[in-house]
C-alpha cells in the first residue's frame, strides 16, 4: 500500500476547470438520465446553484431486474450534451469492461459503483486509461480492501483516482446505509487520494443530506456527490432520495461558508 503514501507534483490535475484536491468537487444530478431535455435542464440548475460537476446514470445496476436499467449509449450522448451546454465536466457509472470504450468518448469522469468495487478485471482496465475514476466503497469492504481496489487502478498507470464514501451495510435499517465518517479520517491518514462523500446513497433520506454533507466537510472530504432531480416524484429511479435543485443550492452555500471557516481556523 506504499502507493497511497506517495504523491508528487505530477498528481495534481484538473477536470476541465475544476482543480482536484484544491477545490471541493460539488457533484449533482439525477440518478438516471431520462431524456436529453431532462439532463440539460437539471445540469443548468446544478451550475446555476454552485455545482461544478454533473452526474447522471446511463447504465443502471438495479436490485430488481425489472427496474429501469438506464438509456445506455443514448444516455451518454445526452449527458455529453449537458456538459457542452453548461461547460461543466460530467460523470457516469459504468458496469462492465465493455462500457469503457464508449464511455471515454462522452464523459470526463468514470464512476465505479459499490457493486463493482472489487471487480478487479474492470479496475485493471481502468488503470490503462487517462481519465479520473471515482471508486465507491463496497457495501462490506474494509478500508484496506477499498484502498487495494484503488491500487489496481493506480498500478495500471492511472493515478487520477478519487475515493467516494457511500455508506456501509450494518444492522441499522432506518437509513439506506450507514455513513462511516471515521473511514474518511482514516483515508486521510493512510492515503493522498482525494475522497468525496455520497450522502444520497449513504442515507437514502433527502432530509438528512444537508447535515451529512456538512459533517463530511468537517471530516475532511474533498467534495460531495448528491442526487438532484427537479421532479423527484416522477423520477425513474431513486426519486425518494433525491433533493431538488434549490436544496442543492442551499447546501452548496453552507458548504462554502463552512469550508472558508475551516480554512481560516487552520491558518
Amino acid at each position: 500500500m506504499e502507493l497511497y503514501k506517495k504523491k508528487d507534483k505530477n498528481d495534481n490535475y484538473k477536470i476541465k476547470n475544476v482543480e482536484v484536491g484544491k477545490e471541493l468537487l460539488k457533484i449533482g444530478g439525477p440518478c438516471s438520465i431520462e431524456s436529453e431535455e431532462q439532463i440539460i435542464r437539471i445540469g443548468k440548475e446544478i451550475k446555476n446553484r454552485g455545482g461544478n460537476v454533473i452526474r447522471g446514470g446511463a447504465f443502471k445496476a438495479r436490485t430488481s431486474a425489472y427496474s429501469f436499467q438506464g438509456l445506455g449509449i443514448e444516455g451518454l450522448k445526452y449527458l455529453s450534451e449537458a456538459g457542452k451546454v453548461t461547460g461543466l465536466p460530467v460523470v457516469t457509472e459504468i458496469l462492465d469492461v465493455r462500457d469503457i470504450e464508449v464511455a471515454v468518448k462522452y464523459v470526463d469522469i468514470i464512476q465505479v459503483g459499490a457493486r463493482n468495487a472489487q471487480n478487479y478485471v474492470l479496475l485493471k482496465e481502468l488503470g490503462k486509461i487517462d481519465m479520473p475514476i471515482i471508486i465507491k466503497n463496497g457495501m462490506s469492504t474494509t478500508i484496506k480492501e477499498w484502498l487495494n481496489c484503488a491500487e489496481y487502478i493506480l498500478m495500471g498507470g492511472n493515478r487520477k483516482v478519487i475515493l467516494c464514501e457511500r455508506g456501509i451495510r450494518t444492522f441499522e435499517d432506518y437509513t439506506r446505509n450507514t455513513i462511516d465518517f471515521s473511514a474518511i479520517a482514516v483515508i486521510k491518514q493512510l492515503s493522498w487520494l482525494p475522497i468525496i462523500l455520497d450522502p444520497s446513497h449513504g442515507t437514502g433520506k433527502p432530509e438528512l443530506i444537508e447535515t451529512m454533507t456538512l459533517c463530511g466537510v468537517v471530516a475532511g472530504c474533498n467534495g460531495f456527490m448528491v442526487e438532484v432531480h427537479d421532479r423527484p416524484e416522477i423520477a425513474k429511479s431513486d426519486g425518494l432520495q433525491a433533493i431538488k435543485p434549490e436544496c442543492f443550492g442551499k447546501i452548496e452555500k453552507k458548504v462554502d461558508k463552512l469550508q472558508s471557516f475551516l480554512m481560516s481556523e487552520s491558518e
